[in-house]
């Protein structure tokens, strides 16, 4: 890892006023267990611990330098913030990890990090040239080149289409696969060139940078964010306790169609049809606390402008779905 400075300053923590206020009824409980399931750069998990003083904070993430340089933010807190190193759909396994049944508060920030654009090397930003890596884990899996390099048109057209919602999908797949042939994708730079000419000028001037949607794709692709998502989502209603809150910051439709599914599914009774009461098993387990998806304000977008498609979504659990499990947390993380 190197030296790239403190979080301090690198990180503007989007929206953190909000999620603090809407999480505060679960996090004011006297010992308290937060899970922030997308550490980052600690900025939401150290307003977590300076508002909520006897709270303490599991912070989890796939990225080791963002774990480090988090670490290094949150060490004031002591033994307050215990920091994981794990995918977000492990957070079952985490959270039995602590010798808690169950948690008070849950944060996912998704996306890519501002740790991640900032760093030219990670290759996540696509108005640097860079080595086309993309991992969050640098350590393990498939980098961004790979795919380009191994996938078949099919394939690139579908997590294009499906992952970038672009338009373009197979246009690109095809030039990428031609162009491979002759010379090997390494490099965001010469992508980026490629995208510039193929997507047609009225488009680029219509939908932004005509790299977006592919970097976005290639992104979800190398990491399994989707499908992590999936998992996540649910796994982690499970593991939160009766009252207790769950935030989720999304940046694209495909996240926030996700969680906004989970989230109705839950809130909804599953009672079957022309039952003339409810079956207490079957009434929703989760309570909406936001209307929809709620935006930031414009003065914050106005100063971070990487808060402008962010989408927060947050839901209370009021049942118990566990019939072994007692409905109240006892006890903090040992």
């Amino acid at each position: 890892m190197s030296d790239r400075g403190p979080a301090h300053g690198r990180h503007v923590p989007v929206m953190r006023d909000r999620i603090l206020e809407l999480l505060a009824p679960a996090l004011e409980r006297p010992g308290a267990v937060h899970v922030d399931g997308t550490l980052g750069m600690g900025g939401h998990a150290e307003g977590v611990l300076e508002r909520f003083p006897e709270c303490v904070v599991v912070g989890i993430d796939r990225d080791r330098e963002a774990l480090s340089l988090a670490g290094d933010r949150l060490a004031r807190f002591g033994d307050r913030f215990r920091p994981v190193h794990a995918v977000y759909d492990e957070i079952k396994d985490v959270v039995a990890d602590l010798d808690v049944p169950t948690v008070d508060g849950i944060l996912f920030d998704l996306g890519v990090s501002s740790l991640q654009l900032d760093e030219a090397d990670r290759g996540f930003a696509y108005r640097v040239d860079a080595p086309l890596d993309m991992r969050m884990d640098q350590s393990t899996g498939k980098t961004a080149a790979d795919v380009l390099n191994t996938y078949s048109v099919e394939d690139l057209t579908r997590i294009l289409r499906d992952y970038g919602e672009e338009r373009f999908a197979r246009k690109i797949a095809k030039i990428i696969v031609t162009d491979r042939a002759a010379e090997p994708w390494t490099t965001s730079g010469r992508l980026v060139e490629m995208l510039r000419r193929v997507i047609p000028a009225a488009s680029q001037r219509q939908s932004g940078h005509p790299a977006k949607r592919t970097f976005q794709a290639l992104r979800i692709e190398v990491n399994d964010e989707l499908e992590v998502w999936r998992r996540a989502i649910d796994e982690a209603i499970d593991v939160l306790a009766v009252g207790g809150r769950i935030a989720v910051l999304s940046y694209h439709s495909l996240e926030d169609r996700a969680t906004k599914r989970a989230f109705a599914e839950g809130a909804t009774s599953s009672t079957p049809p022309g039952l003339p009461v409810e079956l207490p098993e079957h009434a929703a387990y989760l309570r909406l606390v936001t209307r929809g998806a709620e935006a930031p304000p414009d003065d914050e977008v106005t100063t971070n402008p990487r808060a402008a498609s962010a989408r927060l979504r947050v839901a209370e659990r009021v049942r118990d779905t566990h019939s072994s499990a007692s409905t109240t947390r006892k006890g903090t993380p040992r």
